[in-house]
C-alpha cells in the first residue's frame, strides 16, 4: 500500500473515490487488487442511495434489444455468468415468464428477440427460452385466462445492497480505507495532485491528498464536479424509479415480465419469501436525489399494470412498503425515459498535464465490474504507473466460496452442521453471508446464544456482525440494507431497534 504523510499535514493516496455506490466501491476494489493506494468516501451509509433501489437484477436487459444496444446486451449477458461464479450467495438464477399479448409486439418478434438474446453471450448456467401454453403450463395460472401463451427465460436475481456491501469489504481486506458517513466537501487540482477536503458526520474536517480523484457520485455526479471546481463534457438525465411491495400475488418461484400499453414493462418478482416485488418506474426527477418516494400515481401505475395481467390484482391499499431511486442515466439526446441508454460513459480529465479527475456517467449494477475494471485500467494510464493486471473476473467476493456443489450443497451441510437453526433463519443466513456463516455464527451452537431476539430473526450476533464488519450503524442500515428483516418486523420491534441504535 503506498499511503503516506502528505506535506500539508494530510494523507496521501493514489486514489481517492467519491461515491460509496456500486460503481464506486467497485473501483475501489478493482484499484485495491491491483497495488494501488485508496481511499473511499461516501456521505452516507454504502448502497444508501440508487445502488440500493434497483429492482435486484442480473440481466442483460431483454428490452435494450428494440433500442439496438447489443453490445450493452452481450456485455451484460457474459457479466451474469460472471455474477454467478464470485457471488453465487447473493446472486442466483430466476426464470421470468413473458406473456405474449398480440396487440403489442408479435409473436415473431418476441421468439426472435429471445432467441438473440440466448445467443448473444455463452450460456453456462442458465437454460435458453422456451414457449408455453398457459392453459395447461404452471407458469400460466397467476395469468388472466385471455392470455394463452407465454414465454419462459432464464436472468440472474441479486441482493443488490450486499453486492455493494461486498465489493466494499474486499476492497478493505486489499488495503482500502472505506469512510462511511463522510462527504467531500470540496477539492483542489494541483499539478502533482488533488488537494480534498472531506467532513465526517460529526463536523470533523480532514485533508487528504491524491494523484487521481474518482467521481461516482452517482446521482450527485454533477454536484461533484462543482465541488471540485470542473465542469464535465457529457451530462445525466436523472429518472426516479419507483418499486412496490405487497403480499405475494402467484405461487413459485418464478417472475413476471409484464408488456404494459405504453409499451413499458412491469416486473412482478417473488420477493422475501411471501411478498412480491413490482417495479419500476421511469419519471424524470428534478431536485435532491435524497428525498424520493413513490407517489400515489406511481404506485397506481404500477397496480393497474398488474391487474391487467394477473389474476390476483393488487390495490394501493395493500403495499406495504416502497422504495424509490435515482437512476443517473447517460444524457443520450432521447426524449423518452424509457428509452436513455443505460449504458455508461468514463469521462477522463487530465488537461494541460494536470491531476486526472475520472468521472462514471451512468451505467448499471449488471455491469459494474467491467465499468470498475475499464476505469482503473484507465486510471492506471493517466497516472503514468504500473498496475497489476485485471483480476476481479475470478476472484471471489467474501461469503462467495460455497464449494463444488454450489449454494443448494452449502445449504445442506450447513443445516446438518446447525440443526438448532429454523429452515427459515438458516436459508437467510446462507444467503446472507454465505461461507463467512460460521464466522458469524462464532460458535453458537443455540438460539439462546445467538443473544436477545430482535424480531423478524435478527439477533444480537447478528447485529454485532453487521456493526463490526459491515458498517452498520442505524436501524435502516440493518432492516433495509443490509437486511430486508423490516418487511418481517412489527412496528414495535422497528422502534426498539431505531431507539437502540440511537436513529
Amino acid at each position: 500500500m503506498d499511503t503516506m504523510n502528505g506535506a500539508a499535514g494530510g494523507t496521501v493516496f493514489d486514489i481517492i473515490v467519491v461515491g460509496g455506490g456500486i460503481n464506486g466501491c467497485g473501483i475501489a476494489r478493482d484499484a485495491a487488487g491491483r497495488g494501488f493506494s485508496v481511499c473511499l468516501l461516501e456521505r452516507a451509509d454504502l448502497a444508501s442511495a440508487t445502488s440500493s433501489s434497483s429492482t435486484k437484477l442480473i440481466h442483460g436487459g431483454l428490452r435494450y434489444l428494440e433500442h439496438y444496444e447489443f453490445r450493452l446486451v452481450r456485455e451484460a449477458l457474459a457479466e451474469r455468468e460472471v455474477m454467478l461464479r464470485i457471488a453465487p450467495h447473493i446472486v442466483w438464477p430466476m426464470r421470468f415468464v413473458l406473456p405474449h399479448r398480440p396487440e403489442m409486439r408479435p409473436r415473431w418478434m418476441i421468439r426472435a428477440g429471445l432467441f438473440l438474446y440466448d445467443s448473444l453471450a455463452r450460456r453456462v448456467s442458465l437454460p435458453a427460452h422456451e414457449a408455453i401454453d398457459c392453459r395447461t403450463h404452471p407458469y400460466g395460472a397467476p395469468l388472466d385466462p385471455h392470455i394463452t401463451n407465454a414465454f419462459a427465460y432464464s436472468d440472474c436475481w441479486v441482493e443488490d445492497a450486499r453486492l455493494v456491501l461486498l465489493n466494499a469489504r474486499d476492497a478493505a481486506a486489499r488495503g482500502a480505507d472505506v469512510r462511511t458517513r463522510t462527504a467531500l466537501v470540496g477539492a483542489t487540482r494541483r499539478p502533482d495532485g488533488w488537494e480534498v477536503v472531506s467532513e465526517a458526520q460529526d463536523g470533523t474536517r480532514a485533508t487528504l491528498r491524491c494523484r487521481v480523484l474518482v467521481n461516482a457520485a452517482g446521482p450527485w455526479v454533477m454536484d461533484a464536479f462543482g465541488l471540485a471546481g470542473q465542469k464535465p463534457r457529457g451530462h445525466v438525465r436523472l429518472i426516479k424509479g419507483s418499486h412496490i411491495v405487497v403480499p405475494a400475488l402467484h405461487d413459485g418461484a418464478q417472475a413476471y415480465l409484464l408488456q404494459n400499453d405504453d409499451r413499458r414493462v412491469v416486473f412482478v418478482i417473488p420477493y422475501e419469501g411471501r411478498f412480491s416485488l413490482i417495479g419500476t418506474t421511469d419519471v424524470p426527477h428534478e431536485g435532491d436525489a435524497r428525498q424520493v418516494h413513490a407517489s400515489a400515481e406511481e404506485i397506481a401505475y404500477l397496480c393497474a399494470a398488474v391487474g391487467e395481467q394477473l389474476t390476483r390484482a393488487p390495490r394501493p391499499e395493500d403495499v406495504v412498503w416502497t422504495y424509490s431511486g435515482v437512476r443517473p442515466l447517460y444524457d443520450d439526446g432521447s426524449d423518452d425515459a424509457s428509452s436513455v441508454t443505460r449504458d455508461y460513459v468514463l469521462e477522463l480529465d487530465a488537461a494541460d498535464g494536470g491531476a486526472p479527475l475520472l468521472s462514471v456517467l451512468g451505467g448499471k449494477i449488471t455491469t459494474y465490474r467491467r465499468l470498475a475494471e475499464e476505469a482503473v485500467g484507465r486510471i492506471a494510464k493517466a497516472a503514468v504507473r504500473e498496475a497489476g493486471p485485471a483480476w476481479t473476473a475470478t476472484a471471489i467476493l467474501p461469503g462467495g466460496d460455497l464449494g463444488p456443489g454450489g449454494l443448494a450443497a452449502f445449504e445442506a451441510e450447513a443445516a446438518r452442521r446447525h440443526p438448532w437453526l429454523p429452515p427459515a433463519m438458516l436459508r437467510r443466513l446462507v444467503r446472507a453471508y454465505g461461507s463467512e456463516l460460521d464466522l458469524m455464527l462464532d460458535g453458537a451452537t443455540s438460539l439462546e446464544a445467538l443473544g436477545a431476539a430482535l424480531g423478524g430473526g435478527l439477533s444480537e450476533r447478528e447485529l454485532g456482525w453487521m456493526q463490526r464488519h459491515e458498517w452498520a450503524r442505524t436501524a435502516e442500515d440493518v432492516l433495509w440494507r443490509r437486511s430486508k428483516l423490516g418487511l418481517h418486523m412489527t412496528g414495535e420491534q422497528r422502534a426498539a431497534l431505531a431507539a437502540r441504535l440511537g436513529g
